[in-house]
């Protein structure tokens, strides 16, 4: 679709949740719901920290303020199923504020709770079109609030909560500014347990939500929208451009050694604040082609198997990964002298394709997609789910249909 427009926008508009920061910060969980007026809170958890027991203590320190809890774990990203499971728990009008704990998975499950259970219907229905029903959000939502215990998903202060649609082929976003938690506690104590491999992925994507709203198309080349059809992805502008600068420039100096000196909490208090920045960053600008294609890389995987019977899991900051140098060499040619200047933050050179590859091989997160098991013949079905990501799409810095998907997808065989 040409982007010739006829009127664009002028202004954007910029939002961001109450954040609270720092060492402990996970500690005042039962007084920040009280201030917020909770007296009943359903909360989602990572099934790990519910058989590590700390589920059990943060429940034992909300209830001393007085607050009812009901705890449900999850764990995996979230599809229908498990989504449709965690929702008819949450299916009480008794619950007013949704606590959701662990990694982008639990807070957008608790997103996705607090949606369906005050609105009804089904996660799909509320997914732009053309994939899902495009239904609007008729209301506002309790209170939610997100306790992140990785460093990248910024899924405690964006607008959007993801869902795997096996049956589709795709995973798809709901997105509108009502799901953008009220409160966020960011504790980089939290994040110290971490694994590396969990520490890469969700620090690899921390950097594309940085580099990609860096990059996206400035609000002002965008159609204008009237206030109330705006969407909450409106593109790169002055303040989302400062947050992203300083979130590129911290992962550049912090998440190697997080990953591979995890008890360095220095580097682990940079990246929690990279994190949550580039979340706001995203939530605001938009990511685009690299998260478009993510979503059927990792679908698709999801639904084939392996050598011994499980899954094929790839985690969502590895699936952006591995187009990651192929788009970035593209938009190198059509924002020179933006991407050179992400390069610079990054690590202080002019490549920006070439910056954050040595980063992903450094932290060893995978470059290509053949290290996920694909091939030439998967393409054809990868471009056909990316396609369907069009409220990501309309915000590349250039024009990209079918042709430049495949082009970029066979680069990063």
């Amino acid at each position: 679709m040409s982007r010739e427009a006829t009127r664009t926008a002028t202004t954007f508009a910029f939002g961001a949740p109450r954040i609270v920061l720092g060492p402990g910060a996970s500690a005042e969980a039962g007084e920040q719901l009280a201030a917020l007026g909770v007296t009943r809170a359903f909360v989602v958890c990572d099934r790990f920290l519910v058989d590590s027991g700390f589920a059990s203590e943060l429940t034992a320190t909300i209830a001393r303020v007085g607050i009812e809890t009901a705890l449900v774990g999850v764990e995996g990203e979230p599809d229908e199923d498990s989504v449709r499971a965690a929702a008819a728990a949450a299916d009480d009008a008794s619950f007013d504020g949704f606590l959701g704990v662990g990694g982008g998975s639990a807070i957008d499950t608790a997103k996705l709770c607090a949606l369906l259970a005050t609105h009804g219907g089904e996660a799909i229905d509320y997914v732009a079109a053309p994939l899902g029903g495009g239904r609007a959000l008729p209301g506002p939502l309790p209170p939610i609030v997100a306790l992140p215990t990785t460093a990248g998903t910024g899924s405690e202060v964006t607008t959007v909560a993801v869902v795997d649609f096996a049956r589709l082929g795709t995973k798809a976003g709901v997105s509108h500014r009502w799901l953008q938690p009220t409160l966020a506690l960011v504790d980089p104590l939290l994040t110290a347990s971490c694994p590396p491999r969990v520490t890469a992925a969700t620090g690899v994507d921390a950097l594309m939500h940085a580099v990609e709203a860096y990059l996206s198309l400035p609000y002002d080349r965008r159609p204008y929208a009237p206030p109330a059809t705006r969407p909450p992805y409106q593109g790169a502008n002055p303040l989302t451009d400062g947050l992203c600068e300083r979130a590129i420039a911290l992962i550049g100096g912090s998440l190697r050694t997080a990953v591979h000196d995890g008890a360095d909490l220095d580097a682990r208090a940079a990246m929690s604040v990279a994190a949550t920045t580039a979340g706001i960053a995203f939530s605001i600008a938009g990511v685009h082609v690299p998260h478009a294609l993510s979503y059927p890389i990792a679908s698709l995987a999801h639904r084939r198997r392996v050598d011994d019977g499980r899954p094929g899991l790839v985690p969502h900051g590895f699936a952006v990964a591995v187009t990651a140098s192929a788009f970035l060499r593209l938009a190198e040619s059509a924002i020179p002298e933006r991407s050179a200047a992400a390069a610079r933050l990054l690590d202080g050179g002019e490549d920006l394709a070439g910056a954050v590859e040595r980063l992903l091989l450094d932290v060893g997160a995978p470059t290509k997609l053949g290290e996920l098991g694909y091939r030439a013949a998967d393409l054809e079905a990868i471009v056909a789910g990316a396609l369907e990501q069009q409220r990501l799409l309309v915000g590349a810095p250039l024009e990209v249909g079918a042709e430049e998907l495949e082009a970029i997808l066979r680069a990063s065989l």
